[in-house]
C-alpha cells in the first residue's frame, strides 16, 4: 500500500511538472524569436508543398493574427528571389511577397513566403498564431 501511494505521488508530481512545462514551451513556440524570420528573402516561412503551395500559403496567412488577437489582412504582391530547391520540379522557385497588416497596425510588413519547402511554422515577430 505504502509502495503504491509513492508511485501514484511520483507520477502525479511527474506529470505535473510536464504539463505545465508543455503549455509554456509551446506558448514560446509559436512566435519566431528571430527577427528576420518570415521578413527577409534569406530566412522565408516555408509552407511546403509544391503542389498544393499557394493554398498552404492562404492557410498560414490566414492563421496569423496581431499581437492581440487582432484580424489580419494580406495581398499577394507578386514573387522574387530566384533559389535552388530539389522539392520543384523545376529545380529552382521563387518566394511569394505579400504586404501583411491588421487593424491598428500603423505600417504593412512584406513578408516572404517559400512554397516549396517544408519548415516549422512559427508566427514572424509582431505576430501570433491562432
Amino acid at each position: 500500500m505504502k509502495k503504491t501511494i509513492s508511485i501514484l505521488l511520483t507520477t502525479l508530481v511527474v506529470f505535473s511538472c510536464a504539463t505545465t512545462n508543455s503549455v509554456d514551451s509551446k506558448k514560446d513556440n509559436n512566435v519566431s524569436s528571430d527577427e528576420t524570420y518570415g521578413y527577409t528573402e534569406k530566412n522565408p516561412v516555408k509552407v511546403g508543398g509544391a503542389t498544393n503551395g499557394p493554398s498552404n500559403e492562404r492557410k498560414y496567412l490566414n492563421s496569423l493574427t496581431g499581437p492581440n488577437g487582432e484580424a489580419v489582412s494580406f495581398v499577394r504582391n507578386g514573387s522574387c528571389c530566384a533559389f535552388s530547391t530539389k522539392n520543384s520540379p523545376f529545380g529552382g522557385g521563387l518566394l511569394d511577397m505579400y504586404s501583411v497588416t491588421y487593424e491598428g497596425k500603423k505600417d504593412t510588413v512584406t513578408l516572404y513566403l517559400n512554397m516549396y519547402d517544408k519548415g516549422k511554422l512559427k508566427a514572424p515577430a509582431g505576430f501570433k498564431i491562432k
